[in-house]
């Protein structure tokens, strides 16, 4: 069975994706506002699905368990940040993902080691402490965030476009171990150079990450 991920979550098989979903999804409420990592998880879920960008709409503000619309199951809801909702199938997001959230996950790896050097360089500074709020930071609970300048999802969006589009960004097989990387390096050298002249890092609790819109 082929590996399948969920943000940078690996499970050796798709059943196996799909029972930690399951268990988010019956082991709470209906009404309940996912929180923590379980937002994180379905959040990452969310931009698996072939109709995201549509579903997002203008932001996330939340997610919670929804009432049964066909059937005695409860499901997802996306509450957007103009108020508005929509549900989204989970099982659609793991039966066919698209290829954008696939590559934007590998955008993230191959830009990993420059987001790691920005939080050493702010702990070594005596400066880590939230951009937002000025709490002083754990490194256990710290997000090193886009929110100061262009969100990631739009500077990986304007790359794939400069590049023809997400099918001209090939990536290695799903079997390898870890999330993968570009095959073409120098391709993978040009999204650096793209991502570093756009990027505006800064730092933010978990918390302070997770309410900001990320797409």
């Amino acid at each position: 069975m082929a590996v399948t991920w969920i943000g940078r979550r690996r499970y050796t098989t798709k059943t196996a994706a799909g029972d930690a979903v399951r268990k988010i999804l019956h082991g709470n409420p209906i009404g309940t506002e996912l929180a923590g990592e379980e937002f994180d998880l379905v959040r990452d879920l969310l931009d698996m699905h072939h109709e995201a960008e549509e579903k997002i709409g203008v932001g996330v503000a939340g997610i919670r368990i929804a009432p049964p619309q066909k059937g005695k199951y409860p499901g997802f809801e996306v509450v957007r940040t103009d108020g508005s909702t929509i549900d989204f199938s989970y099982k659609t997001c793991l039966t066919t993902p698209s290829l954008r959230s696939q590559v934007h996950n590998v955008m993230q790896v191959e830009i990993e080691g420059e987001k790691t050097a920005y939080f050493e360089s702010r702990l070594a500074a005596g400066t880590f402490a939230s951009d937002l709020s000025g709490v002083p930071l754990d490194t256990a609970d710290t997000a090193v965030s886009h929110f100061r300048g262009p969100a990631f999802a739009q500077i990986a969006d304007g790359f794939a476009v400069a590049e023809g589009g997400w099918e001209a960004i090939e990536l290695t097989p799903s079997t390898d171990y870890g999330l993968g990387m570009f095959v073409n390096r120098d391709q993978a050298d040009r999204w650096r150079a793209h991502w570093e002249e756009r990027a505006v890092l800064g730092l933010l609790t978990q918390a302070e990450n997770r309410s900001r819109p990320r797409a």
